[in-house]
């Protein structure tokens, strides 16, 4: 799936109740699709992936098109994000790079997020160290299930994402030391705008 569109909500952590009670309006929604009527018609077959905050209060909520209609799925959810949770950041995210992680197919209940900007005349070095480098890396570590990476439509444009096995996945020896690289050391000064945060599913 190659874009998703993301909810940030700031100051709030929604419980599971409130992420089953999402996920009921879009598959009534894509019932009433069959009849060609309804707010969120064209939402289709939409999935939803919820993460709250471990340390401050938000929610990341990823809602996933339907394949078959994504530009009109996307549309119907961000109408949908737009009526349900007008307080609500939403942005579309464009899927760059995803790899399997070393612990692929084990649950993964912890999600680490980097947001970031980058100055331009380092986003080729940047780009280039994520691609070759940080992200294969840090897929590698034991624990890791899944990486990927995101181009965002506002800022901060680049958002990259872990889902961990165990929490302790991030801090363990060999992430800090794919971290601790030379390229690393030169890539990390560059940064604006960055975000880093640690989430728990929301089920």
């Amino acid at each position: 799936m190659t874009e998703v569109l993301l909810l940030r909500l700031r100051g709030q952590r929604l419980d599971g109740a409130a992420v089953q009670a999402l996920r009921a309006e879009i598959a009534t929604a894509s019932g009433a699709a069959q009849g060609g009527s309804g707010a969120l018609a064209g939402a289709g077959a939409a999935q939803v992936r919820a993460y709250a905050a471990v340390e401050h209060a938000e929610t990341y909520v990823y809602l996933y098109p339907d394949e078959r209609c994504v530009e009109d799925s996307l549309a119907a959810l961000r109408a949908m994000a737009t009526r349900r949770y007008p307080e609500a950041d939403a942005r579309i995210l464009r899927l760059t790079t995803d790899r399997a992680g070393a612990s692929a197919g084990l649950p993964a209940p912890w999600h680490y997020i980097v947001e970031t900007d980058v100055l331009s005349e380092a986003e080729d070095d940047f780009n280039a160290w994520y691609e070759e480098e940080h992200l294969p890396g840090l897929a590698s570590v034991p624990g890791s299930v899944r990486a990927r990476r995101y181009l965002c439509d506002a800022a901060p444009r680049y958002h990259a994402c872990y889902d961990l096995h165990t929490r302790e996945t991030f801090g363990s020896p060999p992430w800090l030391a794919v971290r601790a690289s030379a390229w690393s050391d030169r890539v990390r000064p560059s940064f604006r705008n960055t975000k880093r945060t640690m989430f728990k599913a929301v089920e």
